[in-house]
């Protein structure tokens, strides 16, 4: 019953996914929109793998402009733990607004968990964000998993990672997958998991990762004559991460995913209207320029695995 289930589930999956690809259809409109003064957006994604650490600074932009978001120079940038070192982020000398740390030989940032405050000044104004690593479970296994066609689909092979929420309720994470070197970073590609399930409600505290997080790792594109391809082929690499996060990155991601992931055409009617995202930078002037973004340190776990049969 348990392997019918699960046959079910992913030939659902894929029919849905095929549906939503092959009966989009939308007319583009370019309608007015009032002019609105640039805002500060720092984002500082910081963790405690080996190498330099980038803090991005930018300024929004018109929502109509799809240009990259123009970068931000001149500010001073660092980040402070609780033991008081404190790590000094400098301007890179080619990419306008990274601020980067590099490591002497031999040093991690956030080595050993901690908290972590976030300083930038820029114009005169200072900003500050605080951050607490959290803990991951180690990746144990990748395998990959073949699905025989059907009437919808042709032959699949399917990824998974496999892993345990550490016990403990409230751990919040993100999944990040790499398919022969490129990141999955479209926004229906945005895995997140409470625990080792979807949410605070769903009880999964100290479980293997449900089936839908564990194979949210593999893409789904289409081929040049518009049918589904298998994720992945022999051959393939694929790579993840688990990231550590705070449970209010966990809702800034979420926020972001749902403001992102927009379902277009006549469904975009009854869809949530778009907003700005929660951020946990704060300007230490309350009558100061407003700031947007988000600052997390996380522990990252990973593993690597060539698709070879």
């Amino acid at each position: 019953m348990q392997k019918q289930f699960y046959t079910f589930f992913v030939t659902f999956f894929f029919t849905i996914t095929a549906s939503l690809l092959f009966t989009s259809c939308e007319d583009e409109i370019s309608p007015e929109l009032e002019k609105a003064d640039p805002i500060l957006v720092i984002d500082a994604w910081l963790t405690d793998q080996p190498g330099d650490q980038v803090i991005h600074i930018t300024e929004t932009q018109p929502y109509f402009d799809n240009t990259l978001p123009p970068g931000v120079s001149g500010a001073t940038v660092s980040v402070e733990d609780n033991l008081g070192n404190i790590f000094l982020f400098q301007e890179d000398a080619t990419i306008k607004g990274d601020y980067v740390w590099t490591p002497l030989p031999g040093e991690v940032f956030a080595e050993g968990g901690g908290t972590y405050t976030l300083k930038v000044e820029y114009n005169g104004e200072s900003f500050v964000a605080g951050s607490r690593m959290g803990r991951v479970p180690v990746i144990d296994s990748l395998t990959f998993t073949f699905k025989e066609k059907n009437s919808f689909l042709p032959d699949l092979y399917l990824a998974d990672f496999w892993a345990t929420d550490l016990p403990g309720p409230n751990d919040t994470y993100r999944i990040k997958a790499w398919k022969n070197g490129v990141l999955l970073n479209k926004p229906n590609e945005l895995n997140l998991a409470y625990d080792a399930g979807f949410s605070a409600g769903g009880n999964f505290d100290g479980g293997t990762f449900i089936t839908p997080i564990r194979q949210a790792i593999n893409p789904f594109e289409e081929g040049d004559k518009n049918e589904i391809l298998s994720p992945y082929v022999p051959g393939d690499s694929i790579y993840v991460e688990i990231h550590s996060i705070s449970l209010e990155a966990f809702n800034f991601l979420s926020e972001v995913a749902i403001q992102t992931n927009r379902p277009g055409g006549f469904s975009e009617l009854f869809a949530t209207p778009l907003s700005n995202v929660s951020t946990n930078i704060s300007n230490k002037d309350p009558n100061g320029k407003p700031i947007i973004g988000f600052f997390n340190v996380a522990a990252v776990s990973a593993l690597g695995k060539r698709f070879e049969q």
